[in-house]
Order: C-alpha cells, then structure tokens, then sequence
C-alpha cells in the first residue's frame, strides 16, 4: 500500500471557446508533462443559456480523443462522416478523432436552462495519430455505479473498478474515468494504477485528498465525534488535484460530502506540437496537417455511400 502524495492542486479558470460559450477551464494549452496523456479538460457547467446556446459550430480534430461528459442538459452533435447523436443527462461520448474529422457540439439546457458537464482531451501515440476517426456514444443508463457500504457511489465510464467494468472500451491510453460521490465527514481510499498519471476534480461539496498521517503543504484540523470525521480548510467546487505516484488515493469528504472526477491513464510520453484541436507529434507533422484544412484533405475518411 502507498498513498499518492499530492503534486500541485489548482483552481478552473474561465474562459470562452466555441462560438462564446463561457465555461471553466481546468487545464490545457501548456505543459502537459503534469498531466499526460491528458491534454486539456473543460468545466462547461453553466445555468444561463445565452452563456452557451451559440456552442462549438464546426471544427476539425485530428490525433487525439474528446470525451465528452454530460450530467444535465445535452449536447447534440454531428461530424463529417455523417453521425448524428443526442448526449442526454448522465450520458458519454468518447470521439476518437484520428486521422481527422469536421464536427460539431450544440448544447441546450435542461427545463431551468441548466448545462452541466466536462469535456476532456486525451492525447493518442504516433502510432494512433492518424488512425480510423470513430465514436462510442454511452446512454447514462448504461454506465455501471456502486454503491459502498458507507453510501458512497461511483459511476465507472472507463476502466475496471472494484471488480466492475466500465462501457467505454479499446481506448489508446488504458485509462481509468471515475464519478465518485462521498457521504459527508467520510474516509475513503481509492485504489489506482501505480504509475498511471492520475488527477481529481471536485465539483460538488469539499473534501482533501492528503493522507491524515502525512498532511504536508496544507493546514487540515480533523476531529473524531463518536464515527464521524470532521476537517476543516477543504478544497471545494473547480479545484484539480494532481497526484504523484502510488497505488491508492485517500480522500476525506467535508461536511457537506464531495463529489469528484477520478481519472488516470499510461503517460504517452512523446513530443507534442500542438495547434488548437490538432495534436500531432512534430512541427512538420502539424504543418501538413494545417495544409490539408487549407486545400481541403484534411478528412481521410468519407462517410458510407
């Protein structure tokens, strides 16, 4: 057993993508050493439409993978090969953009003009970069969630947990995507990959991710009355917290309980060049690939006649 002592934890920061959709960024669009072989992750979770409605108008992608979570509202798109497809509440596509495809994402509100969820951008390896684009699109219904003995729940998108396995499969870096849910003032350890790159996102509640023996770098006051774990000075809603390596994540929940993203994947290890929402591995490889936006070969792959 070996906890993973904390790297960095860090706070979403706004910012506009899109047509003038104005969401939270979480990280992206710099030293991705921290978070291979994650590229970028957005916070999309929003209560006024006129903040969203315009969405993600057609786009290219090309060498890497969006996954696309939707917890309320939804989200329809389409692409170049001719998909088309709802992601309703609870629902997740994992779009393998491969060699290159058009799409676009349009999101509309629940009955409150609430949209929530998360897209997040995993990198492929060269030797994935210029593979078949497809989807996997996952009904809410279909995601497989337990239910602990101490109440807390975790919906499994990806990977094995617990011995249960998620839906989404055949993805480059073998990762793990978690929805986790803790009671209030409660204990937990989750176990992960040694030296999978791994991170947590709070979005609802509070809670640390410090082990209670060794709390370095941040002040925590804990207390036991009669069962129930009382910490003060928690992280709360949009913080990310990277972890260094280990088998097990321990989490404490505040008072209000937490919910977080739970994610890791291998670390890719290999150079990025990157321009947008193409990720290649070399300057000249990115220059082709502008070229052929600009002459019109950017899409490999055409739609089934």
């Amino acid at each position: 057993m070996s906890f993973r002592p904390i790297l960095s934890e860090s706070q979403a920061t706004p910012t506009m993508e899109g047509a003038g959709v104005h969401l939270h960024r979480v990280f992206g669009f710099g030293d991705t050493s921290l978070t291979d072989p994650f590229l970028m992750m957005d916070d999309f979770r929003n209560d006024d439409p006129a903040a969203y409605e315009k969405g993600f108008p057609w786009h290219p992608h090309r060498g890497i993978e969006t996954i696309t979570y939707v917890l309320d509202g939804e989200v329809e798109h389409g692409d170049s090969l001719g998909n088309h497809g709802l992601l309703g509440p609870g629902s997740v596509q994992w779009m393998t953009a491969g060699s290159g495809i058009m799409h676009q994402e349009m999101p509309r509100g629940n009955a409150k003009g609430q949209m929530d969820g998360f897209q997040l951008w995993a990198n492929l390896p060269s030797a994935l970069k210029m593979t078949t684009p497809r989807y996997q699109d996952i009904q809410g219904s279909d995601i497989e969630e337990i239910i602990d003995d101490d109440g807390t729940r975790v919906k499994i998108i990806i990977g094995k947990f617990w011995g249960k396995k998620g839906p989404v499969d055949g993805i480059a870096a073998d990762p793990l995507f978690l929805d986790i849910s803790m009671p209030p003032n409660t204990r937990k350890t989750f176990p992960v990959e040694t030296y999978a790159r791994t991170f947590a996102y709070i979005f609802g509640g509070s809670g640390t991710f410090r082990d209670a023996s060794n709390p370095i770098g941040v002040k925590v006051e804990k207390e036991f009355k009669g069962e129930e774990l009382h910490i003060r000075d928690l992280s709360g809603n949009r913080t990310l917290v990277n972890f260094d390596s280990g088998n097990e994540i321990v989490a404490n929940s505040g008072p209000e309980g937490m919910r977080f993203l739970l994610v890791s994947g291998q670390p890719i290890k290999e150079p990025v060049a990157w321009h947008g929402p193409i990720v290649m591995n070399t300057n000249q490889e990115l220059i082709e690939a502008i070229r052929d936006l600009r002459e019109g070969t950017f899409i490999k792959e055409r739609p089934a006649a």
